[in-house]
């Protein structure tokens, strides 16, 4: 007796229920109806994303792969491209103007991206306790993040900053010498940290929404056991919202990277971007030696040069944040 014998006995052994059929228990193929339907909702979700794939191939994917051909070539936006190998980038680790930007936006990035985020951090512990006219204050705090990066901001800016204006006559009151910021190569670079500094209610709604998740039991339980207001701040506070600080320090490192309308305008748009190039970011140089110099081929080289180093910075804070970042499903 073979298996199949066996199968259909156990099977005539098995109780049904009166009426029922003798196939009722067995699987039945799906209809073929199920599979077109499931063609049909595939066809329609890529029809509503084909919008946004047709704009990231036409604008986003097509210009980087058209980029990084440019930086192999000499190209001045009117002449065909001509292929020039590496020619671009030894002149540009060669070019005295482009080390200097460099080290002007390292040490953009390193004093102006703590300080904002020390402001923003600051101003979210006094505005997360309750008080009368909370939400006043939290929108006046913001609005310098919606106007900071306009085009009209940097000129008041600039304008403040000037010679005989409100800083200058501000600075002989205290008996300190006269002269506007944006005149100054040493000092211009100060005026774009402050209004760097002066935007931080970004970062500063996300600490706040951060330092909503710190349980109060904690700070009560500390403050009973006889915790300041620092150490309470620096033991459960700190740890608590370390997320939201890894996520402000790498989303501002890489605003801070691609700086260039501010100071572009502080500098005074003319093609120096400051007085002695001092407020020539890497972005500026950038863009001088594309749409001023004509030189799109190095304009890509440089461009491809940025983008390798704002993913290493990345990179590394990845790496770092297991030494800092306490997640709470890993303390679980």
């Amino acid at each position: 007796m073979g298996p199949t014998a066996v199968s259909e006995e156990a099977a005539a052994a098995e109780p049904r229920t009166p009426g029922a059929s003798p196939l009722a228990g067995r699987h039945r193929p799906g209809p073929p109806a199920a599979g077109r339907r499931g063609r049909r909702e595939n066809l329609a979700g890529l029809l509503f994303m084909s919008p946004w794939i047709a704009g990231f191939l036409i604008l986003t994917a097509g210009p980087m792969i058209a980029s990084l051909y440019f930086a192999f070539t000499d190209y001045n936006l009117f002449d065909a491209p001509r292929w020039i190998g590496l020619d671009n980038f030894t002149e540009m680790f060669g070019d005295a103007r482009w080390r200097h930007s460099v080290s002007l936006t390292l040490w953009y990035v390193v004093v102006g991206t703590p300080l904002k985020l020390a402001a923003a951090l600051g101003v979210a512990l006094l505005l997360s306790q309750k008080r009368r006219g909370q939400g006043f204050y939290r929108a006046a705090f913001y609005a310098p993040s919606l106007i900071g990066a306009s085009v009209s901001i940097a000129i008041v800016w600039r304008a403040i900053f000037s010679d005989d204006a409100v800083v200058d006559r501000g600075q002989r009151l205290f008996g300190l010498s006269a002269g506007g910021w944006v005149g100054d190569p040493d000092m211009i670079v100060y005026s774009l940290v402050a209004l760097t500094v002066w935007q931080f209610g970004a970062p500063m709604v996300i600490f706040l929404a951060g330092l909503k998740q710190v349980p109060v039991s904690l700070h009560e339980a500390a403050e009973v056991d006889g915790a300041g207001p620092l150490r309470r701040f620096w033991n459960i506070t700190l740890p608590m919202i370390s997320p939201v600080l890894f996520f402000n320090v790498l989303l501002e490192t890489i605003h801070s990277f691609q700086i260039f309308g501010s100071a572009y305008i502080l500098g005074g748009a003319g093609g120096t971007c400051g007085p002695a190039d001092g407020t020539l970011v890497y972005t500026c140089y950038l863009y001088i030696q594309g749409f001023e110099n004509s030189r799109m081929g190095m304009a890509s080289a440089m461009a491809w040069m940025l983008l390798l180093a704002v993913g290493l910075v990345t990179a590394v804070l990845f790496r770092s944040q297991k030494h800092w970042v306490h997640y709470e499903e890993a303390a679980r």
